[in-house]
């Protein structure tokens, strides 16, 4: 790329980031009701003695995926999207999310799963990470379209085997198991620590 088209695409991403880190009061008052009203759809039923998975799922191209509770910090509709010039296939773009910049993530593109038009709205989950990760010790946050959100599920480890031979290619690297009803739980630190995912230092570069 030559130095003036890096310069072109440093300030139209300059740009995006001036856009969207607008706050907006009224939005963060829907984004929390609407988190309340997805993470209620769904009631959680423990067993006694036994390890489970506390998760949400979600739908990726009709296929059920599902983040553990532990690593998502928040569920909200798709709102406001500014796309991000000079950035890979697989950024949507980004958002303003409490005054932070929050990068989205489209694991359709990732995992080169069927594409669809967006419903209204899709739906953003924030992963997050208290964990130092590429170096970070603030750890890590982006968000993951997601096409519906399914629910909140409690899924015991004995359900959970570690692949399936039909489940090859990017997604088995960020997998962390699969139940027998074709839930593919994603390993969200994985997701978190992959540098190639890292928006900002792409820009950067």
């Amino acid at each position: 790329m030559s130095g003036k088209n890096n310069q072109k695409c440093l300030e139209d991403g300059g740009a995006a980031l001036e856009k969207v880190f607008e706050p907006n009061q009224a939005e963060k008052v829907k984004i929390l009701k609407a988190r309340a009203k997805v993470l209620a759809k769904t009631s959680v039923k423990k067993d006694q003695g036994e390890a489970h998975l506390q998760v949400v799922e979600f739908l990726l191209a009709h296929e059920t995926h599902a983040f553990e509770l532990k690593h998502i910090l928040e569920v909200l509709p798709l709102k406001e999207l500014t796309p991000l010039p000079c950035t890979p296939a697989f950024v949507c773009g980004i958002i303003n999310f409490r005054g932070q910049i929050i990068s989205i993530i489209d694991l359709k593109k990732l995992f080169e799963l069927p594409e669809q038009r967006l419903n209204d709205p899709n739906w953003v989950i924030i992963l997050h990470t208290d964990e130092p990760v590429l170096h970070n010790a603030a750890g890590m946050e982006f968000g993951i379209l997601a096409d519906t959100i399914v629910g909140v599920n409690t899924i015991p480890l004995s359900a959970v085997q570690p692949t399936l031979p039909t489940l090859t290619g990017i997604r088995e690297k960020y997998l962390k198991g699969i139940t027998k009803d074709r839930v593919v739980i994603l390993d969200g630190r994985k997701i978190l620590s992959d540098e190639k995912l890292l928006v900002h230092k792409q820009i950067e570069a």
